[in-house]
């Protein structure tokens, strides 16, 4: 079972309907930089927004030049109550340590003008400010009850789906179960794999120093 505080992400099914606005489209766009998300059940294809949400952005790019995401999971998959079809898939390296960087500093909606509408890349964190790591989720639907409003300081979104969001739609919809608090019930029973994660647009920019994860990995048996 996941420690709640690390996966919270309430309330996220309170979601109310809309319409998005215009998305980067999946050719190099200024400002943006796609990444290729290759699953087990197809590929998914974001687009960060590194102007309007700099910070976030580049620690997402970051986990991606480095394979920090290679080899995880889409692990929860948390569907609206009065429509299965919308809600939210979460994926990144879950509780795995050694794959995590220095939490980074929250860039709220309020801030960056981003919105969670449908097909967003935002990040998930404990529920607490300035702590977002390498966990990432992606809307199914809009759902405003992300956006910083008031006290309320949200979730930092940071991109959209430019392409694959029927690879989305799929993991949404496979059989989940288990967790606890507001992820109760939202677990995936078969967690769907990350093969790998890459940048399609400019250059890579990997941090120093060793990747606890590979350790052993070459070591015979």
């Amino acid at each position: 079972m996941r420690p709640a505080a690390l996966l919270s992400l309430a309330p996220l099914l309170a979601l109310a309907p809309g319409s998005a606005l215009a998305q980067p489209a999946n050719r190099p766009t200024p400002g943006h930089t796609r990444v290729a998300i290759e699953t087990s059940v197809g590929t998914i294809i974001v687009a960060t927004d590194d102007r309007r949400a700099p910070l976030t952005s580049a620690n997402f790019l970051t986990y991606v030049d480095d394979g920090r995401f290679d080899g995880v999971t889409f692990y929860r998959a948390a569907r609206r109550k009065s429509d299965p079809k919308l809600g939210l898939i979460q994926g990144g390296i879950d509780t795995d340590a050694r794959r995590s960087l220095p939490p980074i500093r929250h860039e709220p909606t309020s801030r960056t003008g981003l919105r969670h509408l449908d097909a967003t890349l935002s990040m998930a964190r404990p529920d607490r400010p300035n702590s977002a790591m390498g966990n990432f989720f992606i809307t199914i639907g809009p759902t405003p009850n992300m956006d910083a409003r008031g006290d309320y300081i949200g979730y930092a979104a940071f991109g959209h789906v430019v392409g694959g969001m029927d690879v989305v739609k799929r993991i949404l919809a496979v059989p989940t179960c288990c967790g606890s608090g507001p992820m109760r019930g939202q677990m995936i029973v078969k967690p769907i794999a990350i093969i790998r994660a890459k940048r399609l647009d400019g250059k890579p920019h990997p941090s120093r120093g060793v990747k606890p994860w590979l350790l052993g990995l070459n070591r015979k048996g």
